[in-house]
């Protein structure tokens, strides 16, 4: 039935119909997201961004015509309603609905636009598979769950907007199309048509272009910038992201640790957590030594402990030797987990396996004093890697022996995997962590050289200045990661300022001179006109956002996401193109000869 858009009455957003607008002439519109004929009655429920209103057509007092569109009605035609609010009668009220204690009694219907029987039902709850919704993205996005995660991510976009601003930062773009400077993950490379054979690079970062607008004197830059990076993926990564990055001059580490938790205190309550600073700090070997891992989860107990000690005085060969050839033994002490069964113990002994062990020891503290090694213990041993454990009547000592990077890769990965078996992460708890003084390098035995922990521009700790060509792998870095229940939000540093210095840097990495001007010529010549001392951070957004919406994936706070295999199976990319284009652009495809 249509309507003259001249006495149409003002469009009010249907989530936001509460008792006060009772007795208003208003205009809904939004999506059928049920329709329920009880006869007499006609239910139809409305929605669109903002939430969901109930509509009701009595057919004893409406219109023909209104009736007649009402019966028309399925999921997800687009309609337009007019109607007056009345107050739902006792007992029919919805507390589950912010809008349950009204409803529009409807005196018009407009029929908008039709929809097709869609392929999964737009609702919270679906068992549509995840190929499926992101096959039909626009479907999916309108879910409220889906919805609501894209409002808070521009909340907290806004949020950050304001407060940077607030605090004396520009917000400043820098280039999309910008040269290779391969370190870490792979570019991805644009071809260029005016210049054939050559090519530009999206960025993975916007980091020689922020300490760039240092050298310029822009001060404190800020960027919501997008990245890419042509990478394997996991649940918390996509090829191209967004990340807040963030430049300053004239700065130390306080400097950004006291901004960046003055922003997440301005953010976080937008999602209802509340959180206190100053946030803990602790340093990179810190973090290792107890939890395993440089991004550890605070929430819960199980932590390392170093038994090299009382390991070095039993009669288990695997321990002396690793001791012996300088490695270490560990250990993690499950709270009444002499109760495992021997099942469970074998798997977890798989599990210490796949991530790199030569074997797991366990040893019960009950009555029975099992052990994976008991022929090897006699009651002194025993009682010895027992007490320095920490273990009491009724644990699981689960043990390592290797090279240190062996050991707290696998008790890290063991320590999660019971936390998560066990139920012992508490839930709606919101540790925030400093994780400082990181190696500056770290080698690589198969490539025979070191690359940087961070990247090629951290500086080194001052007091290791004269380290980075007697002692490299000794040198500290001044770079920081901020880590929230075991996910890095994002990591920064103060960066290197005179040529000089990052001369050396480059050296450090193996960059001769003659590489170093190539690649990075136009850093080392800005740096010769004065740099300011500066640092910096990159924030993760998307992963903020996702922790903050407690969701599992980071691809349901994107709009439209690619999949685990950097696909977009709604557009269909990536895709092939003509051999026209490939022509203009000087691009050959090279045929696999055995295909």
């Amino acid at each position: 039935m249509q309507t003259d858009t001249t006495t149409r009455a003002a469009r009010v957003h249907a989530g936001s119909l509460r008792k006060e607008h009772v007795g208003r002439k208003i205009s809904l519109s939004g999506w059928v997201q049920k329709r329920r004929d009880f006869g007499e009655l006609i239910f139809i429920d409305i929605r669109e961004r903002s939430g969901m209103a109930q509509v009701v057509i009595d057919q004893a007092r409406a219109l023909p015509a209104v009736v007649a569109a009402a019966k028309e009605l399925r999921q997800e035609f687009v309609i337009r309603v007019e109607g007056e609010v009345a107050e739902r009668i006792a007992g029919q009220q919805n507390p589950n609905m912010p809008t349950g204690e009204v409803e529009v009694i409807a005196s018009n219907i407009e029929i908008l636009s039709r929809s097709d029987v869609p392929p999964f039902v737009v609702e919270n709850e679906t068992t549509a598979a995840e190929d499926t919704r992101l096959r039909y993205r626009y479907l999916d996005l309108r879910r409220p769950a889906l919805t609501a995660n894209m409002v808070l991510r521009d909340r907290i976009s806004f949020g950050v907007r304001d407060y940077l601003h607030q605090n004396g930062f520009l917000e400043i773009e820098t280039p999309i199309l910008t040269r290779s400077t391969p370190e870490g993950a792979r570019d991805y490379l644009v071809p260029s048509r005016v210049h054939p054979g050559n090519f530009y690079a999206l960025p993975q970062s916007p980091q020689i272009f922020k300490q760039l607008l240092m050298v310029s004197g822009m001060e404190r830059y800020y960027q919501i910038a997008r990245c890419f990076r042509d990478e394997d993926l996991r649940s918390d990564r996509q090829p191209e992201f967004t990340q807040i990055d963030i430049e300053a001059s004239f700065i130390d580490e306080e400097f950004i640790f006291s901004m960046i938790e003055g922003m997440f205190a301005r953010i976080f309550p937008l999602a209802g957590i509340e959180l206190s600073t100053p946030f803990i700090r602790m340093t990179w070997q810190e973090a290792m030594d107890r939890f395993g891992v440089d991004r550890p989860d605070t929430r819960f107990g199980l932590e390392l402990v170093d038994i090299s000690a009382a390991a070095s005085a039993t009669d288990f060969a695997p321990f002396r030797a690793a001791i012996e050839s300088k490695g270490t033994v560990r250990a993690i002490v499950v709270p009444g987990g002499a109760a495992f069964s021997r099942k469970r113990t074998d798997d977890l002994t798989e599990v210490a396996k796949s991530s790199g062990a030569s074997g797991l020891v366990w040893i019960k503290t009950d009555q029975q004093r099992n052990s994976s090694i008991r022929k090897f213990l006699n009651e002194t041993s025993f009682d010895s890697l027992r007490a320095a454990a920490g273990a009491r009547d009724g644990d699981l000592i689960l043990a390592v022996a290797g090279t240190e990077t062996v050991v707290w890769d696998v008790l890290g990965n063991l320590r999660l995997k019971i936390a998560r078996d066990e139920k012992l992460i508490p839930e709606e708890r919101w540790n925030f962590l400093w994780v400082t003084d990181f190696p500056l390098l770290e080698h690589d035995e198969v490539a025979g050289r070191y690359f940087a922990k961070h990247h090629p521009f951290t500086s080194p700790a001052v007091a290791d200045y004269d380290k980075l060509e007697s002692d490299p792998g000794a040198t500290l870095a001044r770079a920081y990661d901020i880590v929230l229940n075991g996910l890095e939000l994002g990591g920064g540093s103060i960066r290197i300022n005179t040529p000089e210095l990052q001369s050396r840097m480059f050296r450090a990495l193996g960059i001769n001179e003659d590489e170093a001007k190539e690649r990075f010529g136009f850093l080392l010549e800005a740096f010769r006109y004065g740099a300011p001392p500066h640092g910096g951070i990159a924030l993760g957004l998307d992963r903020i956002v996702m922790l903050m919406a407690r969701a599992t994936s980071i691809r349901d706070v994107i709009a439209f996401p690619k999949t685990m295999r950097g696909q977009d199976l709604m557009c269909g990319a990536p895709s092939t193109v003509p051999e026209s284009q490939l022509d203009d652009l000087a691009i050959a495809i090279r045929k696999d000869e055995t295909s």
